[in-house]
């Protein structure tokens, strides 16, 4: 009587790739912070030092400036780490995506200055995690740093 051996992976094998995606995330989430409080200071003092501090009023430029803060960083973050320019660009319209459609709502009155802020946030992390799972082999192993020539 012979038995088969089936190979069996390791259950922290097959969890791998959901960790680096979930990592991946969490990285670029970080480095939108990070763009947010570094650069906003620097756009306060570029519109007051031009004397157009009261379009920062407007609360859809105040939105494009925001996501224009995250997408800095978080454009930095992942070139660093060594993706490409495509996923770079898809990432940044998933920034700027969410925030563009509810334009049309807030301008027509149908959402509210803080509605456009949250529901943008909110759909920006939905669009990032979609876009990511356009390209599942990009998030789901390790990048390491950019090696510079």
């Amino acid at each position: 009587m012979s038995t088969t051996h089936t190979a069996t992976v390791p259950s922290t094998a097959r969890y791998r790739p959901a960790r680096a995606f979930a990592r991946h995330y969490l990285e670029m989430v970080v480095a939108m912070f990070v763009g947010m409080i570094a650069l906003a200071p620097v756009w306060s003092w570029v519109a007051e030092w031009i004397g157009a501090i009261e379009l920062f009023a407007r609360p859809d430029l105040a939105a494009l400036v925001m996501a224009t803060d995250m997408t800095i960083a978080m454009s930095a973050w992942m070139r660093f780490r060594g993706h490409g320019w495509a996923p770079i660009a898809e990432m940044a319209a998933a920034m700027y995506l969410p925030f563009i459609i509810l334009f049309v709502p807030l301008w027509a009155g149908l959402i509210s200055e803080a509605a456009l802020m949250v529901a943008g946030h909110l759909l920006m992390l939905v669009a990032m995690a979609g876009a990511m799972r356009l390209r599942p082999q990009e998030y789901t192993h390790a990048h390491h740093a950019a090696q510079q020539v």
